[in-house]
């Protein structure tokens, strides 16, 4: 376990210095919270490079950040579909020819609650393929270039990781014979986590230390999430809760990510986000974190299902072993 003793709460933008020859790759960046947060590492005079599925929305958030911070603003795109194992592979060797230096990765691109079981090009259940496993071999296939950066990699979650299994389904992973929209998803943001602490732990035993690994959640935000993916009952339940106070702006939501990606003294083995009502709103800071999202046994997990479904496994062999 890796810990410091620095404590923040109540965190904002405003404290953020020149971020001039910083350079931050953010995934699913064209709209929302991602977006949100690439304007604001740009207003820093970062260089952001947009890790995005939508060449058309892309451009059209170049153009809309260019038009906001000048014609000679550093960002780019990088097109990366995570729900494809082929692809994810080509966009990474393309990030290692575009870009020198990476001090950030931050995984923020997800669907969420799609309404019935759908499955990704290389078969796997879609939420769990894309928020899951294309992040995590994006970060594999990265790591080099972000060690050699000393450069740390950010991992967006949800509060939806508590509202399933508390565990990881190894003998049914697709969820062939329970598919629940919000469970299933419940399980793709329980396993990034996973991810993420099994990785701190594994860095830390091989002396890997100059990489940092950081988890944190946006809260409830106003953002497309909902509205791209999930179904009519659920789209309607969200709009009337943007109506109240319990949902805060895409910048907002935005704070936690910017945070864990540029603050220097973050604990590792915390859970960054609103420390508000039910920690959807409010200031950003250190929140509950639930002790089976880091639970040993499950994120070791080899003896329970292949490399790739295993929650670290195939990731952590990339980042420590391959060179």
């Amino acid at each position: 376990m890796i810990k410091n003793k620095t404590k923040i709460n109540g965190w904002t933008p405003t404290g953020i210095g020149s971020l001039k020859n910083k350079t931050y790759l953010i995934t699913g960046a064209n709209s929302g919270v991602g977006f949100a947060a690439t304007e604001i590492l740009l207003s820093k005079s970062a260089r952001v490079v947009m890790l995005n599925r939508s060449e058309a929305k892309s451009k059209a958030a170049i153009k809309k950040l260019k038009e906001k911070f000048g014609s000679d603003t550093e960002i780019s795109f990088i097109l990366t579909d995570l729900a494809s194992l082929a692809e994810v592979r080509r966009a990474s060797k393309e990030v290692l020819k575009q870009v020198p230096k990476i001090d950030a990765l931050i995984c923020n691109a997800a669907i969420a609650q799609v309404p019935e079981q759908t499955l990704t090009i290389d078969g796997f259940e879609s939420m769990l393929g894309t928020n899951h496993y294309g992040h995590f071999l994006l970060c594999g296939l990265l790591f080099p270039r972000i060690e050699k950066s000393e450069g740390r990699i950010v991992v967006v979650t949800s509060l939806g990781y508590k509202m399933g299994l508390k565990t990881i389904q190894f003998d049914d992973i697709n969820w062939d014979k329970n598919y629940h929209q919000n469970r299933t998803y419940s399980q793709s943001k329980l396993a990034q986590m996973m991810f993420a602490f099994e990785l701190q732990d594994r860095l830390a035993a091989s002396n890997k230390k100059s990489v940092k690994v950081l988890v944190c959640h946006p809260g409830s935000a106003k953002t497309s999430l909902i509205e791209t993916s999930g179904n009519l009952t659920t789209k309607i339940i969200f709009r009337s809760l943007c109506l109240t106070p319990m949902v805060q702006t895409a910048e907002r939501g935005s704070w936690p990510s910017v945070m864990c990606a540029t603050e220097t003294n973050l604990d590792q083995r915390a859970l960054y986000g609103p420390t508000g009502r039910m920690e959807w709103i409010g200031p950003i800071g250190k929140g509950k974190l639930e002790p089976y999202a880091y639970d040993k046994d499950v994120m070791r997990s080899e003896e329970h299902t292949s490399e790739l479904q295993s929650p670290c496994n195939l990731v952590c062999r990339l980042l420590l072993e391959k060179k």
